[in-house]
């Protein structure tokens, strides 16, 4: 019982007296901070936009008409949940699905209260930033408070919504699998995914249409910086813990095929619904508030852009505006291009026994990329046709589409590396039949490497083409022309929001399926063929339906990887703009030529801050896969010592289930509390130490991150299809070389699913979060600054140490001796 308990409160007491600690020193240092501080100048005002028409509509008025079409949005992701939530299902799959709810529900309550707990250290850092060094009333800090409060539901919401539906589709796709046709179990799925990223991204503009509508204009800056920190908190929480949750699941369950040789979703294994929930914690709930946040917080980047750095307040009208039309456009042209694949695919392999699952996938994303291009120049020549000397309106749409072409470029860069049809993938499977494990592990870093260059070089090629655009003509409207021009490549990234968002989800779905069909023992129910033919009119085919779920989760896999480059992408080039809204900041208060000496390479401290980003990010992805480790450690430890294969029923006990969900939640939370204060207090040290060492640590936490996490996501999806391709098509199960491969794909589980996903939360949010911290330490008097960020540092070192040495696997006696 004492052992359950404190599963429960996997912060446990140390961490709690940790918590109260910090929130004591938070309590004692922000006064002093307030007290030394004086108003800034750099408030973030939204202007009149009702002083604007287009097409003889005032900008007001149009964005109204975009917050009409954003409810449609979210209607058609509730129809399509409810269409979903219609399909038949077995009792057996549907009551498995039902217990992988109800412990996603369990994870997700707890994570909520784990929300509250980080988010009271930001809301000290806002209330001292707006209250005290910005003189905001009362009432503005609450409703900026406010609206950090609603980001985080934002993410929060929904990443429940995901798990909801996730969990519907995973057993109607396992049922439909039943007739024999492949078609149905590709359609479920992006059905499924479809709904969240409508929902999500309807949702996000509702949000934010909401601020940019009806709030007033002196205080709609300050809460789009409060919504983005907020679901920026939300997406790295929720992205970090579910990453380690699932990954922690995965690794433990996939350990006992090869020690007691049982297939992967062997029902007798209480560690299999432990990783079901972890497939929906980390890939399900993690990328749907992530891809929220990433929305959010690159929308809130162009905001603060063009109300710093374009001087003429009806171009800032034009260009807020048209942002803001074209991320509705995005909705219309994603649920067209959705009906238009979908009625092709049906019509092209709606009747097959057999089609290769990736071409519908790709046809979308491709079909919406093409259509959004063309809503990105028609609605540009419609809504901005004037601005500047007339020829902006192509430039602009230019700049977009570079953007919109990497984002359906790097997931064919991706397949190239982690598709079940890729050379390097199958490279992998030649090195593991002759040399095991180790020649395994060996050729996915190569395969993760390469990705990085190839996908590096892409990105770099279409930043080139759209800064070159930036050249003709836009210095005249705005400031560095050329980092609007990169902020706009990132929204080009997510021009096909909902599709991509849908790619992404396909995968939870389809894994979740094969667990479902084999967790619901289908097959030994007496009398399940005529009772099928009798209740839903078609006699299974139960080897055929496996067959089916192994080659559908194989595409899952491949597009799981594809959306994680995109969404990195955009953190690094959104993070570009930035970072130069705090250049903007200090340019107005020490002057042009000092912030170019300032930020130059000559100058020491810009230089350290370069190289101190490159540590960060290496003890981050340490860090993250050090959680998985020790909490894999720990269920392995639990499953090994409570799986009944002889004489214990056809199922592990539900009791045993949880428990294993518990030691996964106990240790994701227990590596995310340490993971989110370190970066907290680094945030706060690194900013107080100098502004300019502060930015060149914030490009250089970009720049490690992006090649970084494409490596790690890369080849941990190269290692997952390798072994996909041993189970399917080999139909090898059991054999040395399927252990090879399964040892493998636990070493890139954290690469994939862990560390690398988080990466682009992680930067965001200390980007966001630096556009406060920098202007809180610039503030202070020099030695008050410098004591501060020797106490930061030293608070970060306390949670860097407890991330590996808090966290360590117990070391054997007989090894210490």
């Amino acid at each position: 019982m004492s052992e359950s308990c404190s599963m429960l409160h996997p912060l446990g007491s140390a961490s709690r007296r940790w918590s109260k600690l910090v929130l004591v020193g938070l309590a004692l240092f922000l006064p002093l901070m307030g007290a030394v501080a004086h108003a800034s100048e750099a408030e973030l005002v939204i202007p009149d936009l009702g002083k604007v028409n287009f097409v003889g509509v005032s900008g007001h008025n149009l964005l109204l008409v975009g917050l009409l079409i954003c409810i449609g949005g979210m209607i058609f992701g509730l129809v399509q949940y409810m269409q979903i939530r219609s399909l038949p299902v077995h009792k057996a799959m549907l009551e498995i699905s039902e217990l992988i709810y109800e412990t996603c529900k369990t994870y997700l309550i707890t994570q909520g209260k784990f929300l509250a707990v980080l988010w009271a250290f930001i809301a000290a850092i806002m209330v001292v930033y707006f209250g005290l060094l910005l003189h905001f009333s009362a009432g503005r800090v609450f409703v900026i408070i406010l609206f950090s409060i609603v980001g985080i539901l934002g993410s929060y919401g929904v990443a429940w919504f995901g798990i909801r539906i996730n969990t519907l589709a995973n057993s109607r796709t396992a049922f439909v699998s039943l007739e024999g046709k492949p078609f149905p179990t590709m359609a479920i799925p992006l059905k499924s995914g479809m709904s969240i990223g409508m929902l999500l991204i309807s949702v996000e503009l509702v949000m934010m249409l909401f601020i940019l509508l009806f709030v007033p204009g002196e205080s709609a800056g300050p809460c789009f910086i409060g919504f983005a920190i907020g679901e920026s908190l939300g997406a790295a929480a929720l992205r970090i813990a579910g990453g380690i949750f699932t990954k922690i699941a995965d690794i433990g369950s996939d350990l006992m095929k090869i020690v007691f040789k049982i297939k992967e979703d062997d029902a007798r294994n209480p560690g299999v619904i432990a990783d079901c929930t972890g497939d929906n914690a980390g890939d399900s709930v993690g990328p749907t508030a992530d891809g929220f946040e990433t929305y959010g917080v690159t929308g809130v980047a162009l905001i603060t852009f063009i109300l710093l750095a374009v001087k003429d307040p009806t171009v800032q009208i034009q260009l807020l505006v048209w942002i803001f039309v074209m991320r509705v456009g995005m909705i219309i042209t994603s649920a067209l291009s959705y009906y238009l694949n979908g009625a092709w695919a049906k019509a092209k392999y709606g009747a097959s026994t057999k089609f290769n699952f990736e071409i519908p996938l790709t046809t979308l994303v491709w079909l919406t990329s093409i259509i959004s291009i063309i809503m990105t120049y028609v609605l540009s020549a419609i809504l901005i046709p004037g601005v500047g000397d007339g020829t902006i309106w192509w430039k602009l749409s230019t700049i977009i589409t570079c953007g919109t072409i990497a984002g359906a470029l790097i997931p064919e860069f991706v397949k190239i590396f982690t598709s079940t049809h890729s050379g390097h993938v199958r490279e992998i499977l030649s090195a593991s039949r002759e040399g095991g494990a180790s020649l395994n592990i060996l050729s996915g870093l190569v395969a993760g490497n390469f990705s990085a260059y190839w996908m590096g070089l892409a990105i770099i090629f279409l930043m080139s083409v759209a800064y070159g655009v930036s050249t003709f003509g836009l210095g005249t409207l705005m400031v560095a022309p050329a980092i609007f021009a990169f902020g706009l490549v990132a929204f080009g990234f997510l021009g096909m929001g909902p599709v991509t968002i849908a790619v992404d989800s396909y995968g939870p779905v389809t894994d979740n399926a094969q667990s479902v069909f084999e967790l619901s023992t289908i097959e030994t129910l007496p009398n399940i063929a005529k009772n099928i033919k009798k209740d839903f009119g078609f006699t299974p085919d139960f080897e055929a339906g496996k067959a089916i779920l192994e080659e559908n989760d194989g595409a899952g896999n491949t597009f799981k990887a594809t959306a994680k480059p995109v969404l990195i992408g955009t953190a690094v080039v959104g993070a570009t703009t930035l970072i130069f809204s705090i250049i903007q900041v200090l340019t107005k208060m020490f002057g042009p030529a000092d912030v170019s000496t300032g930020l130059s390479i000559l100058n020491p401290l810009f230089l350290l801050g370069l190289i101190t980003g490159g540590a960060i990010i290496y003890w981050f992805s340490g860090a993250s896969i050090q959680a998985v480790s020790t909490g894999a450690y720990r269920a392995v430890e639990f499953i090994k010592r409570n799986i009944k294969l002889e004489g214990g029923g056809e199922k592990a006990s539900v009791e045993d289930s949880k428990k294993v969900v518990a030691i996964c939640t106990q240790y994701a939370q227990k590596g995310m509390f340490n993971i989110f204060l370190a970066v907290f207090f680094s945030t706060l040290a690194f900013a107080c130490v100098n502004h300019y060492f502060f930015i060149g640590y914030l490009i250089s936490i970009a720049i490690f991150g992006l090649y970084q996490a494409i490596f790690m996501a890369d080849a941990g999806g190269a290692w997952d299809n390798a072994k996909k391709l041993v189970e399917t098509e080999l139909n090898m199960k059991g054999t040395e070389l399927h252990a090879a491969t399964v040892v493998g794909d636990t070493v890139g589980d954290p690469f994939k699913d862990t560390s690398s996903v988080a990466m682009n939360p992680i930067i965001k949010f200390t980007t966001l979060f630096g556009l406060l911290a920098v202007e809180l330490a610039i503030e202070l008097p020099a030695m008050t600054s410098h004591i501060a960020a020797l106490l930061f540092f030293l608070a970060s070192t306390v949670f860097v140490w407890r991330s590996f040495y808090g966290m360590r696997i117990p070391v054997l006696e007989d090894i210490k001796r």
